[in-house]
């Protein structure tokens, strides 16, 4: 039990670097976002955030996870940082000479040949996020948590405040008869802000990461090199598929709808996506403690216990915020502007995706330890195919709620998968049982919510507290849950 508070802690100190950035992301930008922009505008952001995910995975090619599987372990911890940081530099600098070189059909394939510059910054942000990976990761295997924290609120922090310049304190300057704003303010460049903002606060954490970064001599080792190729590739491939899954539907949307409707639509859907994404935050963090979390305990004795409770727990956790996402959703609608709110339909959807999603990356570790990372890239491939039957069959017909549904139908897969072929490789005595009863449950006191909702607030969170405090009781009485957070002495 040791082991699960330990992980406990190392995921909540990350979560300063996650959750705090996030928060501050959804507390505050995606209001103003939403707040200020129309649906159409909301949907450029959308889509190209979207492009950007996938663009940044093809850039990072899975060398963050590999660096963590070769640091000590296969090679010198120096040799593999210096060569996994020369490398991402070459392919990073190889990514802007070439989107620059090819700027106009770039722009034009992605649909936005009237505003090159977007894409411009695009390469940039997308770039620089590219090669921070690894000092990133060098700070996580030194157990240096708290300044990858701090480094990553300053990168949103920098962010918030060019934005918040530009798209606010700019125009009101501007209407006040400040002539000077236009040296540096174009009205007519309101979204392209957004971008402005983002590449500012990539570069200034690239700046604060330098440090870090000459400490260690960027020796480039070939023959390491292409073992950690052979390693990463499959990773790639998996994190290509996976990023589909998560992101295929804002792109998707936009082309079946078509037009200026297809766009707004992209809007409408993001900004209620943006809502059920808060369970990602928690996945995000669960996963920067996790994995170097298991990759050390995978030479112990009890290496598969560990993994099977650290996955129960994970469940109820997750759980637990999911209900406090849903089950609470009339207080949340205020981070998104009211032109938007339609679109908290997808929420219960999407957050349930998150959260078997993280069923899913505690599944991986089955073919990480045991360096089967070609099982992982197909097992995504599978869920990526999923992902685009579903979007492709059922959004002309249902709209963006089927793109919602695509992501239950796609990760609810890729468990199912990875469940049946890691057990055959690498077996786990997870409580499937009570894993599912957990889910279920969770479920039923959400639906029983929307059943029971009156006109009034104050009664609303009278019940839905108690609904929560049901689904406390059961993971206390079940398994101790609380008790095992908080009784050290135990």
């Amino acid at each position: 039990m040791n082991d699960i508070r330990k992980l406990a802690g190392q995921t909540v100190i990350y979560g300063f670097g996650t959750v705090v950035p996030r928060f501050l992301n959804y507390a505050l930008l995606t209001p103003f976002y939403t707040y200020i922009l129309g649906r159409g505008q909301y949907g450029i952001v959308t889509e190209l955030y979207a492009w950007m995910v996938l663009a940044l995975v093809i850039l990072t090619y899975g060398m963050e996870t590999t660096y963590f599987r070769f640091a000590g372990k296969k090679a010198p911890a120096d040799i593999v940082y210096g060569t996994s940081v020369v490398s991402l530099f070459t392919t990073s600098s190889l990514f802007i000479i070439a989107v620059s070189l090819f700027i106009r059909p770039v722009s034009g394939f992605l649909g936005y040949g009237e505003h090159p510059e977007y894409i411009r910054m695009f390469a940039w942000i997308v770039a620089i996020d590219a090669f921070s990976a690894i000092p990133f990761a060098w700070l996580r295997n030194n157990n240096r948590a708290v300044t990858f924290s701090i480094l990553k609120i300053i990168n949103v922090a920098v962010t918030m405040v060019t934005v918040f310049f530009f798209l606010k304190a700019a125009p009101a300057l501007a209407g006040k008869g400040s002539t000077w704003i236009y040296k540096i303010y174009n009205p007519d460049f309101q979204v392209g802000y957004v971008f402005v903002a983002n590449l500012a606060g990539s570069a200034f954490t690239l700046l604060c990461l330098l440090p870090f970064m000459m400490k260690i001599k960027p020796v480039f080792d070939k023959k390491l090199f292409s073992k950690m190729l052979a390693y990463s590739w499959p990773l790639l491939v998996g994190g290509l598929a996976g990023s589909l899954n998560e992101v295929l539907d804002k792109i998707l949307l936009r082309r079946l709808i078509g037009g200026a409707e297809g766009l707004a639509t992209v809007g409408l859907y993001g900004a209620g996506y943006k809502v059920g994404v808060l369970m990602s935050i928690f996945i995000q963090m669960y996963r920067f403690a996790a994995e170097p979390f298991f990759f050390e305990k995978a030479g112990s004795k009890d290496a598969k216990e560990t993994y099977a409770v650290t996955m129960k727990y994970f469940v109820i956790t997750g759980l637990i915020l999911f209900l406090g996402i849903n089950l609470y959703i009339e207080a949340l609608q205020i981070i998104i502007g009211p032109v938007f709110r339609e679109s908290l339909i997808v929420v219960p959807i999407v957050s349930m995706g998150y959260l078997l999603l993280g069923i899913f990356i505690n599944q991986s570790i089955w073919y990480k330890v045991d360096d089967k990372t070609i099982y992982g890239a197909w097992i995504t491939i599978i869920g990526a195919v999923v992902t685009v039957i579903v979007n492709v069959v059922f959004v002309p017909m249902y709209g963006y709620i089927a793109a919602a549904w695509a992501h239950i139908a796609c990760y609810l897969t890729m468990v199912m998968v990875s469940y049946a072929v890691g057990q055959k490789y690498y077996p786990i005595k997870y409580e499937t049982g009570r894993i599912i009863m957990y889910i279920t449950l969770a479920i039923g006191l959400v639906v029983a919510s929307r059943q029971l909702s009156t006109g009034h607030r104050i009664l609303n969170i009278a019940l839905d507290t108690m609904l929560l405090m049901v689904f406390f009781a059961v993971a206390e009485i079940k398994d101790r849950f609380f008790s095992l957070l908080f009784n050290r002495g135990k």
